[in-house]
């Protein structure tokens, strides 16, 4: 007797989301299954990966993170192009770090214009993320839609405390909006609500649950975006049927195990390695909760990411 795997049959599906403009638009979403789970239905888009550009030098980058960029992490337009033709990136998310107001506290106009030459030098879709203060990213992210109005931005994080004003000029000029909740599933379904009621229609809308990598906390962030996937497919929750991304390179690159040299804790092995293979699990284990999107750095951790979904998706 042939053993047959039982199967379930979901009644809802994930939307999906073009982000984007022109031939190299991407589009996200779509599932009818939990993550990779090809023989109960359908991944139509697989998960895209796109790759972060700071937009001044990055000061407290791991050595094994800077080398791949070397000469052009001063030019964001020079790094985002190097991205794009040395290691195949698809989409490029500029971090707006410079607008911290911790830090050097850039005004919204020269940020902004940092952002228009960017996207005026490359042909992939373009993330633009902000510090998550509300009082400058609002500022910031709202000049920044104003001046890229006719690029299809997608723009973040959002979050309840601006989504109003970030919104309102992401809708006026039809940019994409990432919703960014703290690690909560009812606080990013409200948010999505908001956004909707709003006016961001349900295709401008893509969700950030807020990660982190291996060994600080990524148990959680998966079972809040496991249960977010559950709700969309398995209890028709329309308001959270819509694409993930996670904003993973950040997170990984700062912990203290990619900044320990190789000689202070041999035991930990070779520090470039153990640095490449974070960013790469971490990524990995957000596409196993249901990610669709993965911001990240080390170009040969984005390699191994892309040969696991490969060998997932085969036929």
């Amino acid at each position: 007797m042939t053993f047959e795997i039982p199967k379930t049959k979901y009644s809802g599906r994930i939307r999906e989301i073009t982000l984007g403009k022109g031939d190299k638009a991407i589009t996200v979403g779509g599932e009818s299954c939990y993550p990779f789970y090809l023989y109960e239905g359908e991944m139509p888009r697989l998960p895209r990966i796109a790759m972060e550009v700071y937009d001044c030098p990055p000061e407290e980058w791991a050595p094994a993170a800077l080398e791949p960029f070397a000469g052009v992490t001063d030019d964001p337009v020079a790094w985002a192009k190097k991205c794009i033709s040395d290691y195949g990136a698809e989409m490029i998310c500029l971090q707006l770090i410079s607008t911290d107001p911790n830090g050097l506290d850039r005004g919204a106009e020269e940020a902004a214009q940092v952002v228009k030459q960017v996207a005026d030098a490359i042909d992939v879709p373009l993330i633009v993320w902000g510090t998550a203060n509300h009082d400058k990213d609002s500022e910031v992210l709202r000049l920044v839609a104003e001046k890229c109005q006719d690029k299809r931005l997608v723009i973040g994080p959002v979050e309840e405390g601006d989504h109003k004003k970030i919104g309102a000029s992401a809708l006026a000029y039809q940019h994409t909006l990432v919703a960014s909740s703290p690690i909560d599933i009812n606080l990013g379904k409200q948010l999505n609500i908001l956004l909707g009621n709003l006016g961001v229609s349900d295709e401008l809308l893509i969700i950030d649950p807020t990660v982190s990598g291996i060994g600080y906390g990524i148990e959680y962030c998966y079972s809040v975006m496991e249960r977010m996937r559950m709700a969309g497919l398995a209890q028709q929750d329309d308001k959270l049927q819509f694409p993930i991304i996670c904003n993973v390179a950040k997170e990984v690159w700062k912990t203290k195990e990619v900044h320990i040299p190789t000689e202070e804790a041999p035991a930990l092995g070779d520090a470039k390695k153990r640095g490449i293979l974070m960013e790469a699990m971490s990524a990995m284990i957000l596409l196993l909760a249901g990610g669709d999107v993965m911001i990240m750095r080390h170009p040969e951790a984005i390699r191994l990411v892309r040969e696991m979904i490969t060998e997932l998706t085969a036929s």
